[in-house]
């Protein structure tokens, strides 16, 4: 019989991405996938470092999982592998093996392709298989292509790795530096989603717009926006995302291919993080307020209908009411189509950490609140000012109500409309007739019959 594999995923869509191809890493090893980690014989903590309290979650998880391990063998039943993967794995790997004797392995992100090997370690030794190291070759090229796509969208990895260092931030440290891959392998695996049926693919990068990757043919290193242009022509492919982006790394290419390549979507997750200079020093974020609003600025006129979603921390160490008020004004003034927003919370070993942390949770809980509150005004009069729109939406899933579909706008907001079943996975122009909190409504702008044409 197949043996079966759980993946748990936490935090971000690279980590998503990371899952799917460790699956297809460990599928010729007999390996078939399960959500069920009751059903597992191994199972992988894929975590992230970036949230509060990350690392508690994970051990958390592996105390259910180790208590699991013992009922199954009380009962004599087949043993469980317990592995932990990811940034928190890439962080306090030696630690976790300490902390909790119940994991089996651990494995940073950059050595998911040596996951055979340390699994096959670990049954000879359990307890034994640790690897954390940033290795010299690079993971993509010994990973599988991926064997399935669900739905019509998917994530393509093309950069990896931080080199702007701010003083919150654990990635530099967790993934390595910035690295890129070769436009060649870029355009190889999108074109292989487009195969298997990705109509619309999320560029993805812990710094994805510092892009760089070595050209087909040798000379200059390929820019991002000049890999969106190459991306269109891929056929099949027709939307183009990419996440997440460093505003001191939007080029004149980037921002002018916004204006005329069709496919890319005219929604920029752009974090800001805040909107007082002297934090943003001291996060070295290296632009101020006033940079980010004249990047929105450029980006605006090059695309008029582009919407913007963003990152804030509230309660940066030192952060005062003046300076949390600039946030709420620059939330105001930019008016982000979403955005997230967290309470800051010191990561191990980062600058932030070491800094005087003067703020209670509850004056932080308050502002939080207070910027949400900001936020969700600036989504809703974005969603209200899509009705009476008619823009193109990729259907993908059943709705609620019989009869319906849901789809995807090019603002990444759920469209629901009564559409055919036989037209999933297909792109068709919606009139949107109504905005709620997290969605919006509409109709099909042609007949059925004809938009099946």
């Amino acid at each position: 019989m197949a043996k079966k594999l759980c993946i748990k995923t936490y935090g971000c869509q690279m980590n998503v991405y990371d899952s799917g191809r460790m699956a297809d890493l460990l599928a010729p090893l007999g390996y078939a996938t399960t959500d069920e980690a009751a059903e597992a014989d191994l199972v992988i903590l894929n975590t992230c470092h970036i949230r509060e309290k990350a690392g508690e979650k994970v051990y958390s998880d592996v105390g259910r999982l180790r208590n699991l391990r013992a009922e199954r063998m009380a009962a004599g039943g087949a043993p469980l592998t317990i592995a932990v993967a990811g940034c928190t794995a890439q962080a306090e790997g030696e630690e976790i093996m300490r902390r909790a004797p119940a994991v089996d392995l651990v494995v940073g992100p950059q050595a998911y392709h040596r996951l055979p090997e340390l699994i096959a370690r670990a049954h000879r030794s359990k307890g034994e298989a640790l690897d954390t190291e940033f290795p010299a070759e690079s993971k993509f090229d010994h990973l599988p292509q991926q064997s399935r796509v669900e739905g019509t969208a998917a994530f393509l990895t093309i950069q990896e790795g931080c080199d702007k260092f701010c003083t919150f931030c654990v990635v530099p440290y967790t993934r390595g530096a910035e690295t890129s891959r070769p436009v060649a392998a870029v355009l190889a695996e999108a074109a292989h989603l487009a195969r298997l049926g990705a109509q619309e693919i999320t560029l993805l990068g812990q710094n994805v717009n510092a892009y760089h990757g070595e050209a087909p043919e040798g000379g200059a290193p390929w820019s991002l926006g000049r890999l969106a242009h190459a991306l269109a022509e891929v056929p099949g492919i027709a939307r183009i995302r990419y996440t997440t982006s460093h505003p001191r790394d939007m080029d004149d290419e980037l921002i002018a291919a916004h204006g005329t390549l069709p496919a890319l979507m005219p929604f920029l997750h752009l974090p800001v993080q805040s909107g007082a200079d002297r934090i943003l020093e001291a996060m070295n974020r290296r632009h101020t307020a006033d940079d980010y609003r004249r990047l929105v600025e450029r980006l605006r006129q090059a695309r008029p209908d582009l919407a913007l979603s963003s990152d804030f921390i509230v309660g940066f160490p030192g952060e005062s009411e003046k300076e949390f008020q600039a946030t709420l004004d620059l939330a105001a003034e930019i008016g982000f189509a979403q955005a997230y927003s967290f309470k800051y919370s010191p990561r191990p070993g980062t600058p932030a950490s070491m800094m005087a942390d003067s703020l209670s949770e509850d004056v932080k809980s308050e502002r939080l609140a207070r910027l949400q509150a900001v936020i969700a005004d600036g989504q809703r009069r974005f969603n209200d000012a899509c009705v009476g729109r008619t823009m193109p939406v990729l259907f993908d899933r059943p709705g609620r109500h019989e009869g319906q579909l849901i789809g995807r706008s090019p603002y990444m907001q759920a469209v629901h409309a009564e559409v055919p079943a036989a037209l999933s996975g297909r792109i068709l122009d919606v009139t949107i007739e109504s905005a709620h909190p997290n969605s919006l409504g509409g109709r099909l702008a042609a007949d059925p019959a004809e938009a099946a044409a």
